[in-house]
């Protein structure tokens, strides 16, 4: 799909906006909370929120898709062990998810809005065009994501019911990959991660003001919100597809303690062979995870365009 511009409302230099009224009053002060935030800081912590809200409606969903990333099972038989594991259990792991989602997403649109403003600014009248610098942008924040793949690590043993005995919660699981293999340990699966991030972001960033554009024009609140729930949910799930072998590696990769580093290819060639050299196989439990995205995004997306007109 091509690309005209990646301009949107949330990817351009952030303006001013006028407080919400209601009636001709003000619901919130002019300025207050975006004064106190600063006219960036708006951007991190309306992402985080964002995440926030996300992982706490779509983690039992997210954890029916570890399943089957790890093991290659039906969804069926991914919820038969959920529940065999226990209500109590369903939650387990929820914390590295929060911590992790809520400050990567601040980062990704953080991040996006002040490498876009930096760059724009350094590349000036060179005749570089915006669509490269937004690029560069986006490639850039995805990479500074990488730095947490500590709590995708973490998030991933606690998931896994093989370490139920092993680990018995996210500070537990930090202290004993620490303290009996090192930091190293905490960062296997990075390859994938930073293969995954940097291009899913290019292409999010990039289309997300297009696709909107695409959609009937948006004539109140609530349609503002419905068509950019569509956008980021169309997006993420699209995103999802295609980047699912990489969270296959990584799943795989995370789910092991100790030991040597396996490269990415060595690792998607034992879970190729493993599943019977089968595509739809490698690919199971990806109609989950394009649901998942559809949702999680949809909700990120509109959540975090929402927050922006409220601060």
């Amino acid at each position: 799909m091509a690309v005209a511009t990646m301009d949107s409302e949330s990817a351009q230099t952030p303006q001013p906006q006028s407080a919400l009224t209601k009636g001709g009053q003000s619901l919130l002060p002019a300025g207050a909370l975006s004064g106190t935030l600063g006219p960036q800081g708006r951007h991190y912590a309306c992402g985080s929120l964002a995440a926030f809200t996300n992982i706490v409606v779509t983690f039992p969903i997210q954890k029916v898709l570890f399943r089957q990333q790890l093991h290659g099972v039906l969804a069926t038989e991914a919820v038969r062990q959920l529940q065999r594991d226990g209500l109590r259990n369903l939650y387990r792991g929820l914390l590295p998810p929060l911590l992790q989602k809520s400050t990567t997403v601040a980062i990704m649109f953080g991040l996006y809005e002040d490498f876009s403003r930096l760059l724009l600014v350094q590349v000036g009248d060179s005749g570089v065009p915006e669509i490269v610098t937004r690029s560069f942008a986006a490639a850039l924040a995805g990479t500074a994501e990488a730095i947490l793949t500590p709590f995708e690590r973490v998030q991933t043993l606690l998931q896994d019911h093989r370490h139920h005995n092993r680990f018995n919660n996210t500070a537990h699981t930090f202290r004993t990959l620490l303290t009996e293999y090192g930091v190293r340990e905490c960062y296997r699966g990075l390859v994938p991660i930073l293969l995954r991030n940097g291009p899913s972001n290019i292409f999010f960033f990039g289309l997300r003001g297009p696709i909107k554009e695409l959609l009937p024009e948006a004539t109140n609140r609530a349609t503002h919100v419905i068509n950019d729930f569509v956008c980021g949910g169309l997006l993420g799930a699209a995103l999802g597809i295609m980047f699912y072998p990489l969270n296959v590696v990584k799943a795989r990769a995370q789910s092991q303690v100790g030991g040597a580093f396996q490269p990415c290819s060595k690792v998607l060639l034992t879970v190729w062979r493993e599943r019977g050299g089968s595509l739809a196989m490698l690919f199971r439990g990806a109609h989950l995870n394009y649901h998942r995205s559809l949702l999680s995004w949809g909700i990120i997306n509109a959540t975090y365009e929402l927050l922006l007109k409220l601060l």
